[in-house]
């Protein structure tokens, strides 16, 4: 497309005025000697505006940058940096040395980053334009900024051929990241990915197309941004007129997740408290470069937008959203574009286990793994496709879609979900793994399974009863040799019995306590075995004295759950006085330590946990084959394992305590600030008021609080629930995230999440959802309706 003969003069003769306008700036000279250190706050060198400034900027408590940022908005932006993948510790400097350097130290002298220039450089500059120049002393640039770029351009800012921007590495992680925006040799500017280390292999998910012609990129003071050719005429318009420079501050940026985009801030609004953030300005899906990444990646040897084994789904704002399917986690939840990893053992090859019995499928609508497949089927019917996954154990995932039928293997990569996709993914996991679907039973079943292969094998042998004969001797001899019982295995399941001994032996005589509350004591021990397995203890303070059967019995119904958001019970001491049970040790101790300790969990990591929470919830009251109500969800009785996924304890424990202690039916069981209402009134307790207190715990998820604060600046704010319904009435919900810039970008995702909770915490328990309903929820299969006010069941009594 080529521009009408006025325009095109006009806008030849913007072009040829950028490097006058860029250079004709006053600015505020910054003399030979100067320098700037690390710390201090105040220690920059502004714009003759005061709109940019160049110096330091600390990054979390990783370092500082070297850096240019708007300097009048309360949001410090950087857009150039110096040392993006080597940030310097406190108290380094950088100076504009008179002979000849710009350089930039670490405290002990170490050189990091420099510009050599000699001694024709006169001083340096911070230009209103944003750009950081050295001036010669002829008064003609020799250095500047604006030929470097990192992963931002501005308003008169140009990209030559072979010039790219790199996207940073994560939201707070500045290094070279995964993507980059080039302008290629031959004229076609590009998106693609980048091969770690180098820049080779690199695969295009966005192309201008302008092969030969494309020759360079012009960001103009009216805050478009385009494609030119040699001869000056535009052949690709990147992004439309946003508005003059003189209104708004302006920039375009290649964010970490890949998408190139144009953000405007009005200048009329630097001191406004309603403006936090960079509004966008482009308005509609189509207008986004590209317009679906997760559709878009397409790598041949790549994990894609989000990595191996995980999916991509568009948010409501437009932003990829990496996930894992069920029965996978992240390989790292600071860095979700790492990808999943299975929590499960993959299925075996060994034709005389072949394992069939022991996986099931989680379908997932609208949702594929492109180019991972190995095998194509047409005209089959879904039960056909299940079956034929099933039976191949390098099958990971089944695509039926149209009477199509893909095996995938693993890992597989380029996930996206999107409901122009179609069709259905099967996701094979292994029951006794997996984070839902499988029943309590399931143990049982396998350990059924196992002893009908082996009878089989041992009853179709002639050897069957030599083999006994020998079994009968083995024992005997053991028997004669080892004064020393080993420990049973409670039968049906793998419930290890423990004597006190062992138990004090294990936890050095109980000598690390990890907590303690009214029934019990837990300890940290050691197993003793080849791996040293580190466990929980948990010694039973209280207990109904109830006969051994008894309390065995309950102990068999709590060891029989199995799921991943519950923590598994390994063993138990009955002997005498002595009750203790033994769970696997969670490394990463209590959501309560973790959520109120001294730094603040990001938005994803508390939105995981409270999704793993609600389904080892659902579990427990749907699932199994024992309801179980747990009668005390609270953040210390959430626990973390390696992966900070959630792990619910205690659940169970109500029927081993004393009445005094567990009140199920006559009194109060619970955590004050958790416990429903019910408990207050001559109401029936169900399920719901494990609903209830999870509604109290999410609140306390989204708005990283505690649900009762004394010490809370205003009244109305000291009782988190009351507070969330206020915020959530007069559409202020803003304010119970203040300052999370994590949860204010996800709002919407952040209101319903809000709404769930109101819902879980209606004082009537009739209308509180169950808890597969409030996954279903979160999950997004169910819509959220507009809750009511939570206490008008109390105001209508």
């Amino acid at each position: 497309m080529s521009l009408a003969l006025p325009h095109l003069l006009s806008f030849l003769f913007l072009v040829l005025l950028l490097p006058y306008f860029t250079r004709a700036q006053t600015s505020k000279n910054v003399s030979l000697g100067s320098s700037l250190t690390a710390d201090n706050k105040d220690s920059y060198w502004a714009a003759p505006k005061g709109e940019f400034a160049f110096g330091f900027q600390k990054i979390g408590m990783e370092g500082y940058l070297l850096a240019i940022w708007f300097n009048k908005i309360p949001e410090k932006t950087i857009v150039w940096s110096a040392n993006r993948d080597n940030l310097v510790p406190g108290g380094s400097k950088v100076e504009l040395t008179k002979d000849g350097k710009f350089v930039l130290n670490d405290p002990t002298g170490n050189e990091i980053w420099k510009v050599d220039f000699g001694s024709r450089v006169a001083y340096a500059a911070m230009l209103d334009s944003g750009n950081f120049v050295l001036v010669n002393q002829d008064s003609s640039l020799w250095w500047e900024s604006f030929n470097y770029l990192t992963d931002t351009i501005l308003p008169t800012q140009t990209m030559n051929q072979s010039s790219k921007l790199v996207a940073r590495y994560s939201e707070r992680n500045y290094s070279k990241g995964k993507f980059q925006f080039t302008l290629q040799s031959d004229g076609n500017l590009v998106l693609e990915t980048r091969a770690f280390p180098l820049d080779s292999s690199n695969a295009a998910y966005w192309s201008s197309e302008t092969v030969s012609s494309g020759y360079q990129v012009v960001f103009n003071q009216s805050g478009s941004i385009y494609l030119i050719a040699k001869n000056g005429s535009m052949v690709n318009s990147i992004t439309s007129n946003a508005g003059s420079t003189q209104d708004f501050y302006q920039r375009a940026i290649l964010e970490y997740d890949g998408v190139l985009r144009h953000y405007v801030y009005p200048k009329s609004s630097t001191n406004s408290p309603k403006i936090r953030r960079w509004p966008m300005a482009w308005s509609s899906l189509s207008t986004f470069i590209p317009s679906n990444i997760c559709k878009d990646i397409v790598e041949g040897t790549g994990g894609g937008a989000c990595g191996f084994n995980s999916y991509c789904k568009l948010g409501d704002d437009q932003r990829p959203n990496c996930l894992c399917p069920d029965g996978y986690t992240f390989v790292d939840p600071d860095d979700v574009m790492k990808g999943c990893k299975p929590n499960f053992l993959q299925q075996s090859c060994d034709k005389a286990l072949p394992e069939t019995e022991l996986f099931y499928f989680q379908p997932m609508l609208n949702t594929d793994w492109p180019l991972s497949d190995y095998e194509h089927f047409q005209h089959r019917t879904e039960d056909w496709c299940r079956k034929a996954c099933l039976d191949d154990c390098f099958c990971a995932v089944a695509i039926f879609r149209n009477g199509d039928c893909w095996k995938k293997k693993f890992p597989v990569s380029n996930g996206r979900m999107d409901s122009s996709v179609g069709g259905k993914a099967l996701i094979k996991i292994r029951k006794d793994n997996s984070t839902s679907k499988p029943s309590c039973a399931d143990s049982k079943k396998k350990d059924h399974s196992t002893l009908i292969l082996i009878g089989s094998a041992l009853l179709s042998g002639s050897v069957f009863l030599n083999l006994l004969l020998f079994l009968a001797a083995f024992l005997l001899v053991f028997r004669s040799n080892n004064s020393k019982p080993l420990n049973p295995v409670m039968p049906g399941m793998n419930l290890q019995s423990f004597t006190y001994e062992e138990l004090r032996e294990a936890t050095n005589g109980f000598k690390e306590e990890l907590g303690s509350g009214a029934f019990a004591t837990v300890y940290k021990g050691v197993l003793k075995s080849e791996d040293r397995y580190p466990v929980a203890v948990k010694k039973l303070n209280n207990m109904v004295r109830e006969s051994d059967m008894e309390f065995t019995a309950e102990v068999r119904a709590i060891g029989r759950t199995n799921h991943r958001n519950l923590v598994q019970l390994l063993g138990f001491c009955n002997e005498g006085q002595h009750r203790l049970l033994v769970y696997e040790f969670m490394s990463n101790g209590s959501l309560a330590s973790f959520l109120f300790g001294g730094s603040r969990p990001n938005w994803y990591q508390r939105m995981r946990i409270a999704l793993g929470t609600a389904r080892g919830l659902c579990y427990l009251h749907e699932e199994c084959s024992t309801q179980t109500i747990h009668c005390d969800i609270k953040p210390q009785n959430i626990l973390l394992d390696d992966s900070f996924t959630a792990r619910i304890s205690d659940f169970g424990l109500a029927k081993l305590l004393k009445t005094d202690q567990t009140r199920t039916t006559t009194g109060i069981r619970g955590t004050k600030g958790y416990v429903a209402p019910e408990w207050f009134r001559n109401i029936p307790v169900t399920i719901k008021v494990d609903v209830y207190s999870f509604g109290i715990l999410f609140l306390e998820l989204v708005c990283c609080r505690r649900s009762f604060e004394a010490e809370a600046h205003d009244e109305d704010q000291m009782i988190l629930a009351d507070w969330a319904y206020d915020c959530y009435k007069d559409r202020k919900l803003e304010l119970l995230v203040e300052n999370d810039e994590e949860a204010l970008n996800e709002k919407k995702r952040m209101e319903k999440y809000v709404m769930i909770a109101l819902w879980c915490i209606q004082e009537d328990p009739s209308l509180r959802p169950t808890m597969k309903k409030v996954v279903q929820m979160m999950e997004g299969a169910v819509e959220v309706s507009v809750p009511p006010d939570p206490s008008s069941f109390i105001s209508s009594m």
